[in-house]
C-alpha cells in the first residue's frame, strides 16, 4: 500500500493555537475533522492515519517547535518507510498574501525556520504548499507577526482557502503533485 506523509507546520500549546504561524495545524485539523479522524500524541508529533481510496496517509502536526520540525519529519517517514516524493509540508509564507495557496514540487526554503530545519535533514526534494500569511507588519515586527492571533476578518478570508487546502491534499495523495499544481496554483 502506498503510503504518504503529511505535515502541517505550527507550534505546539495553547498560547499558540490561533495564530498565523499555526497555520499548518490548522489546515491538518480541518482534514481531521472532514475526514472524521482524530490525532494521539506519538513521538514527536500528533499523528492521525487514514486511507484515502487505498492509499495510507499520515498526518503529522510535529511537537518539535517550528525550528526543529525536521526531527519530525524525518523521523516519521523513516519510521513509516514513506518516500520523499510522497512527502507533502504545510506551511504559513509571509511572502504571500493572506489566503494565497501554492504548491510546489520542491524549493528553497527561504526564510522559513521550519522548513529551513527539514530542508538541513532532508534536502529540498519534497512537496511543500504555502499558505499566504501576509505581511501587514512594522519593520522589526516579523516574530510578533507570526505569532500574532488572526483576527475574524481574516479568518473569513483564511478559512474558504483552508477549505480548499483539504481539497489540494486529497489530490496531491490521489494524482500527484503536477496534475494538482496545474489544478490548483492558477485559481
Amino acid at each position: 500500500m502506498d503510503k504518504y506523509l503529511i505535515v502541517g507546520l505550527g507550534n505546539p500549546g495553547d498560547e499558540y493555537a490561533g495564530t498565523r504561524h499555526n497555520t499548518g495545524y490548522m489546515v491538518l485539523d480541518a482534514f481531521a475533522k472532514a475526514s472524521n479522524i482524530v490525532f494521539e500524541d506519538k513521538r514527536y508529533g500528533y499523528v492521525a492515519e487514514t486511507s484515502l481510496k487505498g492509499r495510507k496517509v499520515f498526518l503529522l502536526k510535529p511537537t518539535t517547535f517550528m525550528n526543529l520540525s525536521g526531527n519530525a519529519v524525518r523521523y516519521w517517514l523513516q519510521k513509516e518507510n514513506i518516500d520523499q516524493q510522497r512527502l507533502l509540508v504545510v506551511v504559513d509564507d509571509l511572502a504571500l498574501p493572506l489566503g494565497a495557496l501554492r504548491l510546489k514540487g520542491s524549493g528553497s526554503a527561504g526564510s522559513h525556520n521550519g522548513l529551513g530545519h527539514i530542508q538541513q535533514l532532508i534536502g529540498t526534494q519534497y512537496a511543500r504548499l504555502r499558505v499566504g500569511i501576509g505581511n501587514d507588519f512594522p519593520r522589526g515586527g516579523q516574530v510578533d507577526w507570526v505569532l500574532g492571533h488572526y483576527s475574524d476578518a481574516d479568518m473569513q478570508i483564511l478559512q474558504p482557502k483552508i477549505e480548499t487546502s483539504v481539497d489540494i491534499i486529497k489530490s496531491f495523495v490521489l494524482a500527484g503533485v503536477n496534475i494538482t499544481m496545474n489544478q490548483f496554483n492558477h485559481k
